[in-house]
């Protein structure tokens, strides 16, 4: 009898396209643009907007004979209507053919369009398993804008899977390690509901304002998950007394990288509990505004450090978990759903050996 290492299979995720909800970009960019393309969830795209204020995420090629209805091909947009460079058929924000420049439109000519949600006004698209309509909605309790800075978007490109990205929310373990997290406490139970996961936690964190001047935030994190491309977190400073959210919102691109985009704003701050260098000397309108710009270059710098790690790392389907390693299995759970087939982990009990007995 020999004894040997049994090497454990290793299943690779099933997809780098789970089902759900992906950004696309913001409604500023979309007007300021006015035609954008780009490739998400392996497919080119190109998005615009109507007069009315539709917008429309639709396939990138036209259904005539074919032509790359991009800007850089000489797709532009009429009236609200995107009109293609090689024959001048028109289509509307349905992605219907309503007018060519030489015969009624042929009622076939349609572009494949993707049905979009819009929140504090970014926009998100819908992937489904097979070409399936949508599945679940995103909250939209996000619309009143009153009160609130403007969003601030950084996007980082890297290789990497949203379901890895996403996992950090409840790995709580790597927020003390990675990120220097202290006294990180889950306030309650991870819970799942379908599609939507909540994790809720507690945390410390130290910072040095221009370099010199010491602050620890108290922080009480609410993170609202729907699906792998939607992550909500509802921040509470309470030393302050500030309120921030923010988004992290992963989009697969070809297969192999993707664009984790972060976007941030802060609630208008009128009443600190305590003050945060010279916060206190500036007009109420530039507090919020201020405060955002310094947690998204914060949140940024943070993503940075996780990034090094997600695009070098090797998905472990077997992981060898410590009994503090929380609701990592729970989660893998939670995104089974997301895949074309059922993806059922196989729970890996803290302390379990890797040796076997051939």
């Amino acid at each position: 009898m020999t004894t040997r290492r049994a090497e454990p299979d290793n299943a690779p995720l099933p997809s780098p396209f789970p089902e759900g909800w992906y950004f696309i970009t913001s409604r500023e960019a979309i007007q300021k643009a006015r035609l954008i393309q780009k490739t998400w969830m392996g497919e080119d795209i190109i998005v615009w907007c109507d007069e009315s204020g539709r917008i429309c995420v639709a396939g990138a090629y036209c259904p005539h004979l074919g032509s790359d209805l991009g800007p850089a091909a000489g797709g532009r947009v009429r009236d609200g209507r995107l009109v293609c460079p090689f024959h001048g058929f028109e289509y509307d924000a349905t992605g219907q053919c309503v007018a060519t420049p030489y015969a009624p439109p042929p009622r076939a000519a349609r572009l494949r369009v993707f049905a979009t949600q819009e929140i504090a006004g970014l926009i998100f698209a819908w992937w489904g398993i097979e070409r399936r309509e949508p599945q679940w909605n995103l909250p939209t309790d996000l619309s009143d804008q009153t009160g609130w800075s403007g969003i601030s978007v950084r996007t980082l490109r890297f290789p990497g899977h949203p379901q890895d990205t996403t996992e950090n929310s409840v790995d709580l373990g790597h927020l003390r390690y990675v990120h220097g997290y202290g006294s990180v406490d889950r306030v309650v139970e991870v819970s799942v509901d379908g599609a939507y996961l909540r994790s809720d936690f507690d945390f410390r964190r130290g910072y040095r304002i221009a370099g010199t001047i010491p602050f620890t935030f108290d922080v009480s994190a609410k993170t609202h998950i729907f699906g792998l491309g939607y992550s909500f977190v509802e921040i509470r400073e309470k030393s302050i007394g500030m309120d921030m959210r923010l988004w992290v919102l992963a989009t697969p691109v070809d297969g192999a990288l993707i664009d984790l985009s972060l976007v941030s704003q802060v609630r208008e701050i009128r009443g600190p509990k305590r003050w945060l260098g010279g916060l206190g000397f500036l007009p109420v309108k530039l507090r919020a505004p201020l405060m955002n710009r310094f947690i998204a270059s914060q949140q940024e710098r943070d993503v940075r450090q996780d990034v090094i790690i997600w695009s070098r790392k090797q998905y472990r389907s077997l992981p060898r978990l410590s009994r503090s390693d929380g609701e990592i299995m729970a989660f893998r759970a939670y995104c089974a759903q997301f895949y074309p087939e059922p993806c059922a982990p196989v729970v890996a009990l803290p302390g379990t050996s890797d040796e076997a007995v051939v």
